[in-house]
C-alpha cells in the first residue's frame, strides 16, 4: 500500500492548517482541543493492517513520532524562554544571549515541525530529525562558545539522545549521525576557536569515555527496538495471512454471512426460511462404472464431475450444501432470500444435464443424473463443535431427497409445489402420481426445458 504525504496529512494538526471559528473563546478552546487530540494521536502507532511493507509502516510511525518530538521540544523551549524572560525582567536584568538562543531554538523546532508536514518533509524525514537534534544540541551551545567558557554538556546530551531514542526509536544510523554532529560542533568549532575543550575539573579520558557511552547506549536501544518492531510486523503479517487463509477455508464450508456470525457469536446457528428450493442429484450407474476403477480414479472422476456442478452453482448464485457419496445437494433461497429460487434451481438442474452430456462426449463415459426438486420451508444452520458444516433440516429436504430416489434416470422430477412455481416459464411432462416412502401418493412432473419467451 502506498503511503506518501497525502496519507500522512491526517497527522497534521488542524491548528497548523488554520481553522476559522466564530468567536475568540471558541477559537482558543477548539484549537487547544485539537492540539491535545493531535498529540494523543501521535502517541498511537499506525494500524499494521493498512500497510503492505515494514518500510511503509515505519515511515508513517516515524512521521508521527517526529511530529511529537518536535512539538514537545517546541513546547519545552517556548516555556523555558517565557520563564527565563520573566525572570530576567523581574530582576531588572537585560535579556542575554542565552535567552535569545532559546527563542531561536523554539522557532527552529517549529520550523522543522511545519516543514515535516510538507510533501518534501514527509519524504525526507531525516532532515527534520537532524533539525530536531541539532536545534537542541548545537544551537544551545552557541552562547557558551560566544562567551569563551565552554564545558562538555554531558547531562544535556544524555537527556537529548535518550529522549529521542525513546520517542523516535527508528533508524539508529540517523541517531548516530545526529550525535556525531553535536560532538563535531563541540570539538570542531570550539577547537577551531582555540577554546579549552576540557575545562578544569574534567578529565579528558573520562569525558571521552562518557561521550562514547552516551552515544552507544541510545543507539543500541534504537537498534534492538527496531529489530523487535520489524520482527513483530512480519509476524503480524504472517498471522494476517494465516487468518485470511483460515477464513477462505471457512468460506468454502459455510456461507459468508453464516461464517461471520459463527466467528462473532460462537454458538449454534439455526435460521428458519419460509420458502426455498432444494435439489438432490445422483449419478446413475456410478457404482457399476466405479467397480472397474481404483479408489484414486474414483475420487478423481467424482472430483471432475462435482467441480463442474460447483461452477454451475456459483454461476447461478446457489448454495451448495454437501455431497453424499455420488449425490449432490444444492439449495436456492438462502442464506439470503431470493424470489426466483425455484427458477434458479431449475436452470441449475438443466445445466447439470448439459454439462454431464458434454463430459460424456469428452471422456467416453455414459453417465447421467437422476434429479429431484422440491420447494418449501427449511431450517438451516450449523450445529456441533467439531467438523461442523452448514446443513438443512425439515420435511422439504426429505421430500426433495425422495424425489431423487424415486425419480427416473436422466430426468428431473419435481413436486406439485415446485411445478406451480415454474409452470409458466418451463416445459414439463406430467409423470402422474408416485408412491413415495413416508409421503404416500404424490403428483410429480418431469422438467424438460425452459420455455422460449417471445422476447427471446
Amino acid at each position: 500500500m502506498r503511503h506518501d504525504y497525502q496519507s500522512e496529512k491526517a497527522y497534521v494538526p488542524a491548528w497548523l492548517r488554520g481553522m476559522k471559528l466564530r468567536s475568540p473563546e471558541r477559537h482558543l478552546r477548539s484549537r487547544f482541543h485539537q492540539a491535545t487530540q493531535w498529540l494523543v494521536n501521535l502517541l498511537e502507532g499506525p494500524d499494521k493492517s493498512q500497510f503492505g511493507s515494514y518500510q511503509a509502516w515505519r515511515r508513517t510511525f516515524m512521521h508521527k513520532r517526529l511530529s511529537l518530538g518536535l512539538a514537545l521540544g517546541s513546547l519545552y523551549f517556548a516555556s523555558f524562554t517565557v520563564l527565563d524572560g520573566l525572570r530576567l525582567i523581574t530582576s531588572h536584568q537585560p535579556l542575554d544571549a542565552s535567552w535569545l538562543i532559546n527563542l531561536i531554538t523554539t522557532f527552529s523546532l517549529l520550523g522543522c515541525l511545519l516543514a515535516l508536514q510538507t510533501p518534501f518533509g514527509a519524504r525526507h524525514q531525516g532532515f527534520a530529525f537532524l533539525g530536531l537534534t541539532w536545534s537542541i544540541t548545537v544551537l544551545t551551545e552557541i552562547p557558551p562558545t560566544l562567551a569563551g567558557t565552554v564545558d562538555p554538556d554531558l547531562k544535556g546530551w544524555t537527556m537529548t539522545f535518550f529522549a529521542q531514542a525513546t520517542i523516535i526509536p527508528f533508524r539508529w544510523r540517523l541517531h548516530l549521525i545526529s550525535q556525531l554532529g553535536a560532538y563535531a560542533y563541540y570539538f570542531g568549532v570550539n577547537g577551531a576557536l582555540g577554546l579549552q575543550l576540557f575545562p578544569p575539573g574534567f578529565v579528558p579520558e573520562n569525558v571521552l569515555f562518557d561521550m562514547a557511552w552516551i552515544c552507544a547506549l541510545p543507539n543500541l536501544v534504537v537498534y534492538l527496538y527496531e529489530r523487535l518492531s520489524k520482527g513483530e510486523f512480519h509476524v503480524y503479517q504472517r498471522l494476517q495471512e494465516e487468518q485470511r487463509r483460515s477464513q477462505r477455508l471457512l468460506l468454502n464450508i459455510l456461507p459468508q454471512s453464516v461464517a461471520s456470525r459463527l466467528m462473532a457469536e460462537d454458538r449454534t446457528i439455526a435460521d428458519n426460511f419460509a420458502e426455498v428450493t432444494v435439489l438432490f442429484a445422483d449419478i446413475v450407474n456410478f457404482t457399476g462404472v466405479s467397480a472397474q476403477m481404483s479408489p484414486s480414479e474414483i475420487v478423481a472422476l467424482l472430483n471432475q464431475i462435482f467441480s463442474m456442478f460447483d461452477n454451475l452453482a456459483e454461476h447461478y448464485g446457489l448454495e451448495k450444501i454437501k455431497t453424499i457419496g455420488d449425490a449432490y445437494m444444492v439449495v436456492a433461497g438462502l442464506p439470503h432470500h431470493r424470489p426466483d429460487h425455484a427458477s434458479a434451481i431449475a436452470d441449475m438442474a438443466l445445466a447439470m444435464q448439459d454439462a454431464l452430456a458434454e463430459f460424456n462426449q469428452t471422456t467416453g463415459y455414459n453417465l447421467s443424473t437422476r434429479t429431484g426438486i422440491h420447494t418449501g420451508p427449511v431450517i438451516a444452520g450449523v450445529i456441533g463443535i467439531k467438523k461442523f458444516a452448514y446443513d438443512l433440516w425439515g420435511d422439504t429436504v426429505n421430500t426433495a431427497s425422495r424425489m431423487e430416489s424415486h425419480g427416473v434416470p436422466g430426468e428431473i422430477q419435481v413436486t406439485q409445489t415446485t411445478y406451480e412455481c415454474l409452470k409458466y416459464h418451463y416445459r414439463f411432462e406430467e409423470r402422474g402420481t408416485v408412491s413415495v416412502k413416508g409421503k404416500g401418493e404424490m403428483q410429480t412432473y418431469l422438467l424438460k426445458a425452459r420455455k422460449i419467451q417471445p422476447s427471446e
